[in-house]
C-alpha cells in the first residue's frame, strides 16, 4: 500500500532528504509501512523580502514559474503600504512560445466579493465588488486582491494567490486569491477574488504592488505543488 506514510514527526515525507544517514529514495518501509513519497507536497521556489530586497513600488517574480508544476501558491505575509488606504494588486506576464512579453498588462476576466466587519461601530456587511470597480471584463489593469489597507503600524494585508497551470498553451489560467487586511479606517475585510487570464500563452512572470506609493514591509513566497 503505497503512500501510507505521509509525515515522520510532523515533516512531510518529500521535505525530507535523510534517514538515519539513507536517502530517503533508498527506504522501502518505515515501521512496516510502504513508502513512495508524497505527490501533493508543497515545495518553496523562492521568497522575496522587502526587508532584503529594499522599499520597492512592486514585487515582480520573474523566474521560476514554468512547467515543472501544475499549481503554483503565493503565500504573502503583512504586506505594509508606505501609503495609507491603498488596494493590495496583481498582474500577470506571458511568453509567446519564442519571447518573453512585457508590461504586466495581460488580459483579466474577474470576479470580487467582500465581507467586512468594523472594530468599534458593529458595522458589517457581505457584498459583490463594493467599489464597483474592481473587478474586470477583460480588462489590463492590475487586479485588486484587497481593498484599501492602512499604513498604520500595525496594519497590514495576508493571504494566498493559487495560480493553476500557468505552462498550459491550450486554455485560458485560472487564478482564485483569499485574503484578509486592516482596512484604513480599522476594519477586518475577507477579499475574496477569483478568474482568468485570457491567454493560451505560458504565464511565466506575477507582479504584486499596492495602487499608489512602496510596499513598506512584507514577504512573498512561492511554492509549487508538487505533480499527481
Amino acid at each position: 500500500m503505497a503512500n501510507n506514510v505521509t509525515k515522520v514527526n510532523s515533516i512531510a515525507i518529500a521535505s525530507i532528504a535523510k534517514i538515519n544517514g539513507q536517502n530517503d529514495s533508498d527506504l522501502a518501509k518505515i515501521n512496516g509501512e510502504e513508502f513512495t513519497g508524497v505527490t501533493d507536497a508543497h515545495t518553496l521556489i523562492s521568497t522575496h523580502d522587502i526587508a532584503s530586497l529594499g522599499a520597492s513600488s512592486s514585487i515582480d517574480i520573474t523566474s521560476g514559474i514554468d512547467s515543472t508544476y501544475d499549481v503554483y501558491e503565493f503565500i504573502f505575509t503583512n504586506m505594509h503600504p508606505a501609503t495609507n488606504t491603498v488596494d493590495f494588486h496583481v498582474q500577470f506576464n506571458a511568453h509567446d512560445g519564442s519571447s518573453q512579453l512585457t508590461g504586466f498588462n495581460e488580459t483579466i476576466t474577474s470576479t470580487i466579493f467582500v465581507a467586512y466587519h468594523s472594530e468599534s461601530t458593529g458595522a458589517n456587511t457581505l457584498s459583490y465588488d463594493p467599489t464597483g470597480t474592481s473587478d474586470q471584463a477583460q480588462g489590463t489593469a492590475y487586479q485588486v486582491l484587497a481593498y484599501e489597507t492602512g499604513n498604520d503600524a500595525d496594519q497590514s494585508v495576508s493571504g494566498v494567490l493559487t495560480l493553476y497551470d500557468p505552462s498550459n498553451t491550450t486554455y485560458v489560467k485560472h487564478f482564485m486569491a483569499r485574503s484578509n487586511n486592516a482596512y484604513a479606517s480599522d476594519f477586518t475585510i475577507d477579499n475574496n477574488v477569483a478568474g482568468y487570464i485570457n491567454t493560451t500563452n505560458a504565464i511565466t512572470q506575477i507582479s504584486f504592488k499596492f495602487d499608489s506609493g512602496n510596499i513598506d514591509a512584507g514577504t512573498i513566497k512561492m511554492y509549487g505543488l508538487a505533480k499527481s
